[in-house]
């Protein structure tokens, strides 16, 4: 699944009002929730996460610094909790880097280039775990 932002902070992949649960599950709904969600509640069709053709996907390819901001736990719960066994950007912030590996995520950092290349013509990524 292409997201093709760079800077994707903690409180954009979960929003902090859906930090009330405490276990690590529940938290893929909430996923980019102000991307994926206007304020009614009704998805918003432009984002890629409510593209059919993406859903069931395992791999999200992002921009650079994905998963900077806050500390928070939670962000890497939500990516896991939604599917996504594997990220992959050009850079992650460290803490988000080192809670993927805490949560069954596979970070994968790759040369902006490759990644630019990825997110535009790959239809279909494997990353043989």
């Amino acid at each position: 699944t292409p997201l093709d932002r760079p800077n994707v902070d903690t409180d954009q992949i979960v929003p902090k009002q859906f930090l009330k649960l405490v276990q690590r599950t529940g938290f893929g709904e909430f996923l980019f929730y102000d991307w994926r969600f206007d304020q009614n509640g009704n998805q918003r069709k432009e984002f890629v996460l409510n593209d059919p053709k993406y859903s069931g996907s395992h791999i999200l390819i992002s921009g650079d610094n994905f998963g900077c901001g806050s500390s928070r736990e939670h962000a890497a719960w939500a990516i896991k909790d939604y599917g996504f066994d594997v990220v992959i950007a050009p850079s992650f912030a460290d803490i988000f880097y080192n809670n993927c590996f805490k949560n069954g995520i596979l970070p994968i950092s790759l040369a902006k280039d490759i990644v630019s290349e990825l997110m535009k013509t790959v239809s279909v990524v494997k990353v043989d775990l």
